[in-house]
């Protein structure tokens, strides 16, 4: 993928299972709700595994992206047919939604779409149960729903 900024690349390791990073650190299920910014790190990791795993079945692949303005999105969904997704994952409530949706749109902008085509859509992943359209064209969806 192009971009009019720089782009930054590095690998970003996830636990093959995210239960293995709070068995490793002696968390229980009511002890997870005690540290969030922990179980936000797992969340991701659970998201992006989920990811993987339905990306792998279709042929396309999971990437992070960071820019050289220090912007980031959790995921990159290149698909087998060079078109392209942005994904944010938020645990946190509608402001942070809100906030995720529009660094996607953001980073979205400063890609060079002549080059790369428009993205087939930008998503912010979140542990809410109903999946909406925002105005703004972002889609927010439960992990819940990823599979469907």
């Amino acid at each position: 993928m192009r971009s009019k900024t720089a782009i930054r690349t590095k690998e970003t390791r996830h636990f093959t299972d995210p239960s293995i990073g709070a068995a490793a650190l002696g968390i229980t299920p009511d002890g997870i709700f005690k540290d969030i910014t922990t179980f936000g790190l797992l969340f991701e990791s659970l998201v992006v595994h989920d990811l993987r795993v339905y990306c792998d079945v279709i042929g396309a692949h999971v990437y992070k992206y960071r820019d050289s303005k220090r912007r980031e999105t959790d995921a990159v969904i290149q698909f087998h047919d060079g078109s392209w997704a942005l994904i944010e994952v938020k645990l946190g409530g509608e402001e942070d939604i809100m906030q995720a949706a529009e660094n996607l749109l953001k980073i979205a902008e400063d890609i060079d779409w002549e080059k790369t085509g428009k993205p087939a859509f930008l998503m912010v992943v979140t542990k809410n149960k109903v999946a909406r359209r925002l105005e703004n064209g972002v889609y927010v969806v439960p992990l819940c729903c990823l599979k469907n």
